[in-house]
C-alpha cells in the first residue's frame, strides 16, 4: 500500500528558507511507489497543503487532515523538514504525539532539550561530555563584563540560547564589545549563552538510526572562510566542508563514540548532527541538531553519501523507521 506522508517545512525562525529547500529536496527524492508525499507549509498565519501547480489548501489542525478533490486525506507519517521553532523544539512532536501520527524526528523533550543549548549541555556535562566554559544571561539580568571576561576569557562567542542555525551569535575580542553583542543575541531569544573560544579543528558528526540501528556517519571537518562557522559559513557556501574528515584516525574514533553517546545518552531518535572542536586531543561539544539540514549540499546527506546511502535511501530509512517505532 502507497503510504500518504506530510513533509512539513517553512517553521517560525529565521530559517524557513532552509527549511523550504530541505523539505522540496525530500518531496523530490521519495520513491512515487511507495510514497505519496504531500508538501505542508507550516508559517505562523497559516498551515496549508502546497499542491503541484503551487495552490494552497488549508490544513485542519484538528486532526492534521487535508481535503484533496473533495477528498479528505490523513496521513501514515509525518518527515519533519522544519528547522528551529516550531519543528526542531519539541511543538511539533508533542502535536503529532498526541495525534498518534508518527514523524521522523526525535520525541517532544529530547527536540525541546536538545534547543536549549544550555540545558542540553547541562544534561550531558555529568556523563563526561567536554564542553568550554560558559557564563548564562536571561533579559533583564545585570550584565558584568568583567565577571563575563573572567569566566570564559577573549576571545568568546555570545549566542542566543535557543536560536537554531547561527543567528544572534558573535565572536567579540575585547570587553568593550561584549555588550553589543549581548544585544544582538537577545534579538533572537530571551536567554544567552557565552562561551569561551576554542582554538582547534572543528567537525560535525551525524547519528542516525539506519535499518533499526544507530549508525556513526563519517565525520566532517569544517574549515570556515570567515571567523567561525556562522550562517554565511554554513549556507551560502563561506565554508570548506570536508568529508570524511582529515584528522588522525585516534581523534575520529574518540569523536564518533562520543557523538554515539550524545546520541544514546539523549535517547534521540532519527537524524542528529553534532558539532565538536578538538581541544587538547578531545572533542568538545558545541551543541546538537535533531532535524538538520537535508538539502543536496547539506552536511548530513554528504556524509551519508560518503557511507554510500543515497539521499532515497536516507529518506525512506527516516520513514520505515518511525513507521516501525509506532508498530512495536
Amino acid at each position: 500500500m502507497i503510504k500518504n506522508i506530510a513533509i512539513i517545512m517553512g517553521g517560525y525562525s529565521s530559517e524557513y528558507e532552509i527549511s523550504l529547500k530541505s523539505g522540496n529536496v525530500v518531496y523530490e527524492m521519495l520513491n512515487p511507489n511507495k510514497f505519496k508525499a504531500f508538501r505542508i507549509h507550516i508559517f505562523k498565519n497559516k498551515w496549508v497543503y502546497v499542491d503541484d501547480q503551487n495552490v494552497e489548501h488549508p490544513v485542519n489542525k484538528d486532526d492534521f487532515s487535508i481535503i484533496e478533490n473533495q477528498t479528505k486525506i490523513q496521513f501514515h507519517a509525518v518527515f519533519n523538514a522544519i528547522h528551529g521553532a516550531p519543528g526542531e523544539n519539541g511543538f511539533m512532536q508533542a502535536y503529532f504525539e498526541l495525534l498518534n501520527i508518527p514523524h521522523t524526528s526525535c520525541n517532544m523533550y529530547q527536540a525541546a532539550l536538545t534547543f536549549n543549548k544550555r540545558d542540553c549541555l547541562s544534561v550531558l556535562k555529568p556523563y563526561g561530555i567536554k564542553m568550554a566554559e560558559s557564563y548564562y544571561l536571561n533579559l533583564g539580568d545585570v550584565v558584568d563584563v568583567n565577571t563575563i571576561v573572567n569566566t570564559v576569557g577573549l576571545p568568546c562567542f555570545v549566542k542566543a540560547n535557543k536560536a537554531g542555525s547561527s543567528f544572534g551569535i558573535t565572536k567579540v575580542y575585547k570587553p568593550e564589545e561584549i555588550q553589543n553583542a549581548i544585544d544582538v543575541a537577545f534579538k533572537e531569544d530571551d536567554e544567552i549563552i557565552i562561551e569561551s573560544f576554542l582554538d582547534g579543528v572543528e567537525v560535525s558528526v551525524g547519528v542516525i538510526t539506519y535499518k533499526g540501528k544507530i549508525m556513526v556517519l563519517p565525520i566532517t571537518q569544517i574549515i570556515s572562510d570567515n571567523d567561525f562557522f556562522d550562517y554565511k559559513a554554513k549556507y551560502l557556501g563561506q565554508s570548506k566542508e570536508i568529508t570524511p574528515a582529515q584528522i588522525p584516525e585516534h581523534l575520529a574514533e574518540r569523536v564518533r563514540a562520543v557523538a554515539k553517546k550524545v546520541y544514546e545518552v539523549l535517547q534521540l531518535k532519527g537524524f542528529s548532527r553534532s558539532e565538536y572542536i578538538f581541544k587538547n586531543g578531545e572533542p568538545h561539544l558545541l551543541e546538537v541538531n535533531t532535524v538538520p539540514g537535508l538539502t543536496k549540499a547539506s552536511i548530513l546527506p554528504q556524509q551519508a553519501a560518503a557511507a554510500g546511502i543515497s539521499l532515497e535511501a536516507l529518506f525512506e530509512n527516516a520513514i520505515d523507521e518511525c513507521l516501525r517505532q509506532k508498530s512495536q
